[in-house]
């Protein structure tokens, strides 16, 4: 089973209407009842600078959230959670409830599990061809150490 810690990252990089279908189709009979109201709104990016261990804000970013409870028409009864980084509180709720269907292994868990090994694949994917990008753009400063070397050898003669 692949760890909870990876669920919405994995999700998310799923086409949202896939997702919003899915848990749609899987939600369709079962009562929903949210914990807290779901939110969207701006987060701040509060940093620790390293040489007078001074906090400073780095930035906003989206942030929408949600926690729910279902229950099965067979008395089943789960609990689910996510924050994304996304100003959409409707994918925070798919989100949150695929985490409940996933944590209690609700009927439908295995296309929601499946689902996240196909985000998995795909955020591997991303992550390499970043990580390609990266190395091509990758510059040797050594080869100027060399030239000015030379350079400068040249122009003491």
């Amino acid at each position: 089973m692949i760890e909870r810690t990876n669920w919405v990252s994995a999700l998310k990089t799923l086409p949202f209407n896939e997702l919003l279908d899915t848990t749609t189709e899987l939600s369709s009979d079962w009562t929903l009842r949210p914990k807290s109201i779901p939110q969207s709104g701006l987060g701040m990016l509060k940093i620790k600078e390293s040489a007078f261990n001074e906090q400073f804000y780095l930035g906003e970013f989206c942030l929408s959230s949600a926690w729910l409870e279902v229950t099965t028409p067979d008395g089943q009864v789960a609990e689910g959670a996510a924050q994304v980084m996304d100003d959409r509180v409707e994918l925070a709720e798919a989100l949150a409830l695929c985490d409940a269907i996933l944590s209690a292994q609700l009927p439908g868990w295995e296309k929601i599990s499946s689902m996240i090994e196909r985000g998995l694949i795909i955020r591997e994917s991303t992550n390499n061809e970043r990580k390609q990008m990266l190395t091509r753009t990758q510059v040797d400063f050594s080869l100027l150490d060399d030239a000015n070397d030379k350079g400068n050898a040249h122009v003491s003669n």
